[in-house]
């Protein structure tokens, strides 16, 4: 089974806007293929002969950075397919609104953005259970300052220490 290629190259440079483009390709592929159903065999047991045909045919693979394939049988015409691309999230992250649309074609609030909306309007954009940061922070415990980070474990071994000696 033979097989050719030709591969593509493409480079662009802007030194004015500092941009540099570089593709490469394996943009064709002619391989021989044995012909499906189409081989001869032939036998003659009295002279002891035998004869083998295969037919070949030429596979045509074109590819194109478009991610547009054609393959097909050279000479029998290509069939051309449309790859999907790889490297986007299958779903888009951010449709736009058009921004031409009238309000007619504009679609409706989602129920659940509706109550939101409803329960904000109702509470005049403020929390029920709001408190004053002076509140919160009366409800906790004093921080006490520490001035070198060894000097609370010092403190710490020689109150162990002392509790071990006394018994």
């Amino acid at each position: 089974m033979a097989t050719s290629e030709l591969s593509c190259q493409v480079t662009e440079e802007n030194h004015e806007r500092r941009e540099a483009f570089w593709a490469e390709w394996k943009d064709l592929t002619l391989s021989t293929r044995p012909e499906e159903g189409c081989s001869l065999h032939e036998e003659n047991l009295e002279r002891h002969e035998t004869y083998h045909q295969q037919g070949q045919c030429q596979a045509l693979v074109q590819r194109s950075p478009w991610l547009v394939m054609r393959m097909g049988i050279l000479g029998r015409g290509l069939q051309e397919y449309q790859l999907p691309y790889q490297r986007v999230l299958p779903l888009p992250i951010f449709t736009p609104t058009k921004l031409g649309a009238a309000k007619e074609e504009r679609e409706d609030t989602p129920i659940q953005l509706r109550d939101l909306l409803a329960l904000e309007a109702a509470l005049g954009g403020q929390c029920v259970d709001r408190q004053d940061v002076a509140e919160i922070t009366k409800q906790l415990p004093p921080v006490v300052p520490v001035s070198k980070p060894g000097a609370l474990h010092r403190s710490l071994s020689r109150s162990m220490s002392q509790e071990a000696q006394r018994g």
